[in-house]
């Protein structure tokens, strides 16, 4: 456990912006190691200069899922050479960091443990301020990335309701102001990621199965097989996708001839997309008509998904409401994210999290 030097976090403290900050040039390296994916990115006044991504999916396919001992081993192997491939790229000395990131909480406690001690290490090294950051909460923003090269425009933010999907979440958070937000509803089993990828794994796709799934239900009949849109009709905002994954799963009990047919193979598909896609947009859209704002954003990895993405800005537009989607590619755990919201907490001076300070595996957005 790295303690604390108190003559180091003094300096820091002095490192906090002043009144006026927001003129000032600010260079943030980030880290991000919250589960398969190990990122790292540099981020100067909103622009992304470098975000690189060591991906496992490889590693991990042949378990079907992701093996934690694994991803941590990964991440310890490749951090220190993806850091300093992202810097060079980035075309910086670590001297002239103003400050470091790295993803805090939630997810995988080893591998968060690594990035977390990564990003502290390097702040120490550099006696510069270091910011734990909320997974969540940087994907909320991701969608304000945006651009060849990316940056992030804050100046065009406005209230939102933020739909955030992935493998292991889904969450309705109303975002007020920056920085200032609340969570409407979440995940109350499965989460939509997760059903696409276990309904894959049901077909007999190879993992990460939840793409392949999109893949494949294109050109399929979303309306061949009916299937169950949990919690639809209910009034609050909490998502269950377990009940339409046990749903494919007796299906496949009774039809198993399905799956050696390519046209109902490919409506099977088409048909489970449409029941989550359609759970989805409706839960948000409903919640940004009932709370007034005019925006919709969405990020998180299953916001790759095609038809969720269409789905999203049609609806959007029949309800007169704008929609942010993130770009693809920060869709995915990214630093990008990271170092950018990191950017916008030292921009308003909030105070460095301390040198410290643990990882936070369970961490709710508040």
């Amino acid at each position: 456990m790295m303690g604390t030097d108190t003559n180091c976090a003094s300096k820091i403290s002095l490192a906090l912006p002043a009144a006026g900050g927001a003129a000032l040039s600010v260079t943030i390296l980030g880290l991000e190691t919250s589960c398969d994916e190990t990122g790292c990115a540099v981020v100067r006044n909103g622009q992304v200069l470098a975000n690189l991504v060591a991906s496992q999916v490889t590693l991990h396919a042949d378990y079907g899922g992701v093996v934690p001992e694994l991803a941590t081993r990964e991440h310890l192997r490749n951090w220190l050479p993806l850091a300093r491939q992202t810097l060079a790229e980035a075309g910086l000395a670590p001297g002239e960091l103003t400050a470091v990131a790295a993803t805090q909480g939630p997810g995988l406690p080893n591998a968060l443990l690594v990035g977390l001690r990564a990003g502290q290490a390097i702040a120490f090294a550099l006696d510069r301020p270091f910011y734990g950051i909320h997974h969540h909460e940087a994907h909320l923003y991701s969608p304000w990335i945006t651009g060849h090269p990316p940056r992030a425009e804050f100046d065009r933010f406005e209230p939102n309701v933020a739909l955030i999907v992935s493998g292991g979440h889904t969450l309705l958070v109303s975002v007020e102001a920056e920085g200032r937000h609340r969570l409407l509803g979440g995940t109350v089993d499965d989460a939509a990621g997760e059903c696409f990828d276990k309904v894959a794994k049901l077909l007999g796709l190879p993992y990460p199965g939840g793409a392949l799934l999109d893949r494949l239900a294109e050109g399929g009949n979303p309306t061949a097989f009916d299937f169950p849109r949990p919690m639809l009709s209910e009034a609050h905002d909490d998502f269950s996708f377990s009940g339409l994954k046990t749903s494919v799963r007796y299906f496949l009990r009774d039809h198993p001839e399905v799956l050696d047919d390519p046209v109902q193979r490919r409506d099977l598909c088409a048909s489970v997309q449409a029941a989550i896609v359609e759970v989805l947009v409706m839960k948000t859209v409903r919640a940004a008509r009932r709370l007034g704002v005019k925006c919709v954003t969405a990020s998180g990895g299953v916001t790759c998904n095609r038809e969720l993405r269409r789905h999203l800005a049609g609806a959007c537009t029949a309800a007169g409401l704008r929609l942010r989607l993130a770009e693809p590619r920060l869709c995915m755990d990214n630093a990008a994210m990271v170092a950018v919201l990191a950017e916008r907490q030292w921009r308003r001076g909030v105070a460095p999290t301390p040198l410290d300070a643990e990882m936070r595996p369970r961490w709710e957005l508040a």
